[in-house]
């Protein structure tokens, strides 16, 4: 089922639609492998669920009723052996909506926002945007690994600093950190008061020989400062529904954040609600098995496919669909480098450099899409490198 051919072009998708604007590429000739949407067709629950609202026609107010909390804390105790009380659940317009919310909620103006580099690019966009003050620490590197470096953390702090928003898993690299360094994450933030917010979003796209541990159930004694965020979007393809979830055991934490939340008249839409329930089911677990087996072979194309060009390395991936590929062996520029990618492969990716510090040589890849696309995509780059083979 993952390698039906669904073109998205001319649909007012973001990916494909935008591919000139955002990567200078024409998405007639040209693979969209840039933004962190998927391509494949949503699951038969989530369509059946959406099919049965249009049928009823009527799209009135809505709210987040007991089947969608209950849903998530079914989710989140089958998948990830969390046990999460429905009142703790808080629904978003998205995690980028709940960033955005949390940093207006819990920090003021010119304070201080910290997470550790590469990674996504948006929890700086986000702190710059509300006018805080972004705190980068690099990550170090163990071999073809990110390590988390607390001495530079230690290092970067201040008494401005009041957020660490941590990655879990990570993006772009897809490590999956362990409940040791999650508890670490955690105990880094009491020390300085901070709160943290963990961004668990890919949490369900782990591949063979990794687990991911919700930093709430790695470090429960950290409670009063862990704030986590996950959505149904990047699993089941749904971010066009605008639809997440903010997970706030303290209910001093969660009371600021509800009074934030009523200032700004926000409720859940109705779309979204069916579809995360539908996708929080038997049957959408079922659908995901599918979909991780799937994204695991397009990953060992790609890899496969970009680790034979030399210069070239793709960093190995324990989750999500966002390969981080690694072009300084080439002895390249970078636009040289963004030249073959952009403008002889013809290929739309995220550049490197957004993601902070450590993202200087890399880009970042999609793959969340049928293998041929993906084949035709190592064929093109195999192409646009080959004097160096």
């Amino acid at each position: 089922m993952f390698d039906e051919i669904v073109d998205r072009r001319g649909t007012h998708c973001y990916k494909w639609d935008r591919l000139q604007d955002a990567c200078g590429v024409d998405p007639d000739e040209g693979i969209a492998m840039w933004v962190a949407d998927s391509d494949f067709r949503n699951a038969p629950p989530i369509l059946e669920a959406l099919q049965g609202m249009v049928d009823h026609g009527v799209f009135g107010y809505g709210y987040d009723d007991a089947g969608f909390r209950d849903a998530i804390c079914w989710w989140q105790s089958t998948h990830h052996g969390w046990q999460v009380d429905p009142d703790w659940i808080i629904p978003t317009q998205g995690l980028g909506h709940a960033i955005g919310m949390i940093l207006d909620t819990y920090t003021g103006l010119g304070d201080g926002v910290c997470f550790f580099t590469p990674v996504y690019h948006e929890f700086r966009g986000k702190t710059e945007k509300g006018e805080r003050r972004p705190v980068e620490i690099p990550m170090a590197r163990d071999g073809d690994r990110y390590v988390l470096d607390f001495d530079a953390a230690e290092a970067a702090m201040d008494p401005s600093v009041k957020v660490l928003i941590f990655c879990a898993p990570q993006n772009p690299s897809g490590r999956v950190w362990t409940g040791e360094e999650m508890r670490a994450v955690a105990e880094f933030a009491a020390r300085h008061d901070l709160i943290v917010v963990s961004d668990e979003i890919h949490s369900d796209l782990i591949y063979p020989g990794a687990k991911h541990v919700p930093m709430a159930k790695a470090a429960p004694e950290h409670a009063d400062r862990i704030i986590t965020i996950n959505a149904a979007s990047k699993t089941f393809g749904i971010p066009g529904l605008r639809t997440g979830y903010a997970i706030i055991e303290d209910p001093d934490l969660r009371a600021a954040y509800q009074r934030r939340m009523r200032m700004t008249e926000y409720s859940p839409a109705t779309p979204g609600i069916a579809a995360t329930k539908a996708a929080y089911s038997p049957e959408g677990a079922e659908w995901v098995k599918d979909l991780v087996v799937y994204l695991d072979g397009n990953r060992k194309v790609f890899d496969a496919g970009i680790n034979a060009i030399p210069g070239l390395w793709s960093m190995p991936l324990e989750s999500t669909f966002l390969a981080w590929v690694d072009f300084s062996g080439t002895g390249m520029s970078r636009d040289e480098v963004m030249h073959r990618v952009r403008d002889v492969a013809k290929i739309g990716v995220n550049l490197g450099p957004a993601f902070g510090p450590g993202g200087e040589t890399f880009n970042r890849f999609n793959f969340a899409m049928r293998r041929a696309l993906v084949e035709e995509a190592v064929a093109r780059l195999q192409d646009a490198f080959s004097d160096l083979q």
